[in-house]
Order: structure tokens, then sequence, then C-alpha cells
């Protein structure tokens, strides 16, 4: 048994006529239908693992400033002279934040279920944490947090716009305002 194929096209003559027998048909036709499925199902690289794109402000970061501007324009530290914090997002988009005051004083009694009132004032006051997951637009340059816990109850379960300036691997935003008319700003600079 043969197989005669005629092809039309400009590099053949007319009259062209291929016959082959089929094991010779099947050698010739089978690794090209092979390479053509193979390639017409491979997923794209991002797909294939199934990874998002990262997000470009995954990374760990050190806080630089952790400050306020006063309604009167006067920008002063907000979490003492050399606040601390660390601020983690993954390429998913889950963050972790953590802003301490350096100077908080430690309980007198060693216990933090017999502290003084001031003592938990100082305790809560100097200090601002929260996770959840965070959002980038980089065109309207703002992240936005949706606040799963945090130190500060009234916060969890909110979402947060906040705009934001990257400049290298400097991170700065500015933070929803207090009641009383204070904007912090925290500034971060991504570790390497």
């Amino acid at each position: 048994m043969s197989f005669s194929l005629r092809f039309s096209c400009f590099i053949l003559p007319a009259s062209f006529t291929l016959t082959m027998n089929p094991t010779t048909m099947l050698k010739l036709i089978f690794p090209a239908l092979l390479s053509l499925s193979a390639a017409l199902v491979s997923p794209s690289s991002h797909a294939a693992d199934n990874t998002p794109p990262a997000s470009p402000l995954a990374g760990t970061w050190s806080l630089v400033a952790a400050d306020v501007i006063k309604p009167d324009g006067a920008r002063a530290p907000d979490f003492g002279a050399a606040p601390q914090g660390m601020l983690q997002i993954d390429r998913e988009g889950r963050y972790t934040l953590q802003i301490f005051r350096a100077e908080r004083p430690r309980f007198a009694s060693g216990d933090k279920q017999t502290g003084t009132p001031a003592e938990y004032t100082a305790a809560v006051l100097g200090s601002s944490t929260h996770f959840g997951t965070i959002t980038v637009d980089a065109v309207a340059h703002t992240l936005t947090f949706q606040i799963d816990k945090a130190s500060f109850p009234n916060w969890e379960g909110q979402t947060q716009t906040r705009h934001y300036e990257l400049m290298g691997d400097e991170l700065s935003y500015r933070v929803v305002p207090r009641p009383n008319g204070d904007v912090p700003i925290s500034v971060w600079h991504r570790l390497r």
C-alpha cells in the first residue's frame, strides 16, 4: 500500500506527486506532530509553576523614620529619636509590619500581667504592628493595605490606601490622618 500526495505550492511544479509507503510517511510526520502538540500544550513559564509576578515591593525593609506632620505643617519624630522597625512583603503581597519606639520603658515588675497604667500606655503607644495583604498600584502610586490583625484593634478588617514614593531602595508613604489631624509618615530602606 502506498499514498500519493499532490503538492500545490510555488516551489514545486504543478505536476509533482510524492509517493511513499505508510511507514515512511509516519516516520516523517510523527516527529513534526509530536513537536507541534508539545508546543500547543506547553504553558507559559508563569502559568507552569503558578507563580504570580513578584510584588514590586517584595522583600525586607528596615525602618528609617517614623515621623508625623502636625496640622500646622511641622514635622516631628512620632516614635522617638531612634525608632526601629521592619516591613516584610512576600511575592504574593502578604505583609507584616512592626514599628517600635526605642525608648520604651521596661515593666518594673518584669511581668506584663502586673504593669502599671503608665507602663501599659507606653507599651501600646510605643508600638504599631499589623499584618495582612498589600497591593501596589504603580501608576497611581498607592499602596492598599488589607489589614487582618493589628496592635490597634480598630484597624482590623480595614482597607487603607496610602500614597507612596519609591526612590531606589527607599520607600516612603503617609498613613491615614489621625483624629487630631496628625499625618504619620513611614520611611523604609530595602535590605539587600
